[in-house]
This record gives structure tokens, sequence and C-alpha cells, in this order.
């Protein structure tokens, strides 16, 4: 009888596949969250630029609407944890990467967990905004 002789690259070329994907899911999710926090800082700025042009007298000194600055600093901290979220999807991959080649891999969370505190925090945050902005 002839046995099946499959070299390492061969068997683990679908589970490097998976990593590949679960790295390119990652960096989406990046993606995702800086380019919510782009649109969320320029509508900062569309406000101030609207209500500038509206110029209501009587509500501030130059009459323009106070503006608190919340969403424009949310916006720009949304933008740095999208990129530092692809820098430590790619840091995951490397690591997973060579586990996979050692045959020893271990989940790790972390960045799970981090995505997870993020989007929840991020929620909360828009639902208080919207609340106390009505």
């Amino acid at each position: 009888m002839a046995e099946e002789v499959s070299t390492p690259n061969a068997s683990n070329r679908r589970v490097h596949l998976a990593n590949e994907r679960t790295f390119l899911a990652w960096i989406r999710t990046s993606i995702g969250i800086m380019a919510f926090g782009f649109v969320v800082e320029k509508f900062a700025l569309f406000i101030k630029e609207i209500s500038h042009f509206i110029g209501k007298p009587g509500i501030g000194q130059s009459g323009v609407p106070p503006v608190h600055g919340y969403s424009s600093a949310f916006g720009i901290l949304l933008v740095g944890l999208g990129a530092a979220i692809g820098l430590l999807a790619f840091i995951r991959y490397q690591k997973v990467e060579k586990e996979i080649e050692e045959d020893a891999y271990h989940s790790s969370p972390a960045l799970v967990r981090l995505v997870t505190v993020t989007v929840l925090a991020i929620g909360i945050f828009l639902v208080i905004y919207l609340i106390k902005s009505t």
C-alpha cells in the first residue's frame, strides 16, 4: 500500500489562507472605524461653517452658536483608533503566521476585546450625545 505524503506547506495552505482572510477582515474594520471618524470630524466642520453662514444674531457674540468641539475630537480619536487597530491586526497576523508554521497556535482574544470595547464605547457616547443634543 502506498502512503499519502503531504508536505507541511500544502497541509497548512488552508490555515494560512484563513489567517489572511481574518487579517483582511480586521483591516476592513480598521478602515470602517477610520472612515466613521473622518465623517464625524468633517461633519463638525460642516456644522461650524453652516452656522457661520447662517449667522443668527443674538446666539453668541459673533452671531455663531457656541460649539463644544466634542465631535471634532471624537472624530480624530476614531481615526487614530482605527489606525491602531490596523497596526495591531498586522502584528496579530504575523504572530499567528509564525505559530501556524511552528504548529503551536494559541488563541489571543486581546484584539477582539479591544474592538468590542471600542464599538460599545462609541455606541454609548453617541447615545448620550444624541440625547443631550435634542
